[in-house]
């Protein structure tokens, strides 16, 4: 990243925390008030995060701001995104790299995930996650640590009231396991425990069902603003209105092929008793 866009960030910062002091607030009574996590507040006021148009008009609400101070605050923002090396809508491959992925999550009161062979971040046990940070190129063991502590901090918004996240997943996702049955075991009673959540909806497309459209990649679609395309090495944040449209028609159709309620728990308790049979197997 340029030297001038991170002081740049960091101005963008410092005028929020200013203004937050002015106000009286803590970052926790602004991160309420803007529904976003407390260390959203806390990247942005420290120049570590970029947030997002929608994100920093909340942020702006939740401070009070009127509306010179408001385009103040945006006009700082733009600078930020005008600095030499910004990056356009992308998250690189690594593990802890950016937070524009984190971000819109967090920020989103409708999460809606499609995946066809990795289970979503939001539902990934700490073990799994360690695994799918290890299969990327050259991660050191402190950067897998790093994003998986991550990973299973942005869960949180899972229970939030008033946030509602719907996933789709094909039953290839049940069966492509990663180290060993017993952690699969515990990586589908942690569906199993999501799954009754009243702010969650968990969706399987059977393998005896067709799909409706032949799923090359996972996506996760936020409000309807984003979506964040998943490839072999990268996570890219899309805000581009006919792509958006695209990835909306797509998610509604494997939604409309997946079974739900007591279908998807009967299909989950079948599964952890495949894999108690394989585990049984391998250990004789």
């Amino acid at each position: 990243m340029g030297s001038e866009r991170r002081e740049r960030m960091r101005a963008l910062g410092a005028r929020l925390r200013e203004l937050r002091a002015e106000a009286g607030l803590t970052g926790a009574v602004v991160a309420q008030r803007a529904g976003v996590g407390q260390p959203t507040v806390s990247k942005v006021e420290t120049g570590r995060m970029v947030p997002s148009v929608d994100v920093l008009d909340r942020l702006s609400g939740a401070l009070g701001l009127d509306e010179s101070t408001a385009r103040e605050i945006r006009e700082l923002l733009h600078a930020v995104m005008a600095a030499p090396g910004a990056a356009q809508h992308t998250e690189g491959p690594t593990p802890g790299a950016g937070s524009t992925v984190d971000e819109e999550v967090r920020s989103a009161q409708l999460v809606r995930s499609f995946q066809c062979i990795v289970l979503p971040a939001l539902l990934q046990t700490a073990e799994y996650a360690r695994h799918v940070f290890a299969s990327v190129p050259n991660s050191s063991p402190d950067a897998i640590g790093r994003a998986v502590a991550a990973r299973i901090e942005r869960q949180s918004v899972l229970y939030e009231p008033g946030r509602e996240s719907v996933f789709v997943l094909t039953e290839a996702v049940l069966r492509t396991w990663p180290g060993t049955p017993a952690l699969m075991l515990a990586q589908l009673d942690r569906l199993l425990a999501v799954e009754s959540l009243d702010t969650v909806r968990l969706g399987v497309i059977p393998w005896r069902r067709r799909v409706p459209v032949l799923p090359r990649h996972g996506f996760t679609l936020c409000d309807e603003r984003a979506v964040v395309v998943e490839t072999f090495d990268r996570e890219r944040v899309s805000a581009d209105s006919a792509e958006l449209a695209a990835y909306e028609e797509t998610f509604a159709r494997f939604e409309e092929a997946a079974i739900f309620g007591d279908e998807v728990r009967e299909l989950l308790l079948r599964s952890m008793a495949d894999f108690r049979s394989l585990g049984d197997t391998l250990t004789r």
